[in-house]
């Protein structure tokens, strides 16, 4: 490794390139988890997507990437489920994933201590999703080995800081962070390298790849948007996500309903309306992003759509980030 690309992550997963194919519903499909690895980055497996979108059974699913690349992987554990069924289930699928080789996680929402807990005495590493200093403490008072800085331009549930501001939030904990939103062109990564993030978290731009399962239509749409594009709904999950704006997500709205947001903020409530809220978003998310005829447009993305023109199999895009950022110092 050399310039920007030899980082406390890199070293520490053995990995030449600091970027991460980040977990995502329901566009993580094994071939494209495995492409990521074996191009020299990490892909991370998402147990629903490889579950439940991609219909493998999990350690066969895992096995599966395995036979296409014997590099490392990770696997995304969201900590705080909406059932007692979905905690045994997520602890069940550590275990598998553990017995699988896998040495990497990445932890989202609630205290990832039992994660750690169970994850270092076998020489693994954990890394939580943070979107301020609050949950940076709380992961690192959890043991984690580092952070995942999502920032106000990422997909998913974006947090409220930009990557500047985020780090420099965070950055002071003794725990390298990666950053998560925004990129989308080789030049945001060597920049992110350059303003002290151990490496980078992409999602929107792994979309765009051949090796990605998602309809024609939806990669259609990234190529085709800019940043101004990328609107937050909350009639997903019950808290803001970040989308593409198209007229079906015009007619379906922006907010959740009066009644809604009431029962989400009730303690008595809220648990089970995010449950409702997961298992209608699971169905529906599914449905849009593998429909061909693209009769649904809805659509997760990134403020990174703004860097993303063209179809790029995912180990080009790994090769010409680490390209961009190989010749800098450190």
């Amino acid at each position: 490794m050399s310039g920007l690309l030899d980082t406390p992550f890199s070293r520490a997963l053995g990995i030449e390139v600091p970027l991460v194919c980040g977990a995502m519903y329901p566009c993580s499909n094994p071939e494209l988890v495995a492409a990521v690895s074996e191009a020299g980055g990490i892909g991370v497996v998402q147990p629903v997507s490889l579950t439940y979108v991609h219909g493998h059974e999990f350690r066969e699913g895992l096995r599966l990437i395995r036979r296409l690349t014997a590099k490392p992987i990770g696997m995304n554990a969201l900590i705080e489920g909406s059932s007692r069924y979905y905690r045994e289930r997520m602890s069940q699928w550590v275990e598998v994933a553990l017995e699988e080789g896998v040495r990497f996680f990445v932890t989202s929402l609630g205290n990832p201590r039992w994660i750690v807990d169970r994850v270092h005495p076998l020489g693994g590493l954990v890394y939580h999703d943070v979107t301020e200093r609050k949950w940076a403490l709380k992961g690192r008072d959890a043991g984690v080995d580092g952070l995942v800085g999502v920032n106000r331009r990422a997909g998913g549930h974006p947090g409220p800081r930009d990557p500047e501001a985020l780090l420099a939030e965070v950055g002071d904990l003794g725990l390298p962070v990666l950053c998560a939103g925004g990129i989308g062109r080789p030049e945001e990564f060597a920049a992110a390298l350059g303003m002290g993030y151990a490496g980078a978290q992409l999602g929107t731009r792994f979309i765009a790849t051949p090796e990605c399962r998602a309809s024609e239509a939806y990669k259609d749409a990234i190529l085709e948007s800019d940043e101004d594009d990328i609107v937050l709904t909350e009639r997903i999950t019950g808290v803001p996500v970040a989308v593409i704006r198209t007229p079906y997500i015009e007619h379906m709205g922006l907010r959740a309903g009066p009644l809604a947001r009431r029962l989400l903020r009730w303690r008595r409530t809220k648990h089970w309306m995010r449950a409702y809220y997961a298992v209608r978003s699971l169905r529906q998310l599914k449905r849009a992003s593998l429909d061909t005829s693209g009769e649904h447009e809805y659509w997760q993305a990134g403020k990174s759509v703004a860097g993303i023109d063209r179809l790029v199999p995912a180990g080009e895009v790994v090769r010409s980030f680490a390209a961009a950022a190989s010749g800098g110092g450190r």
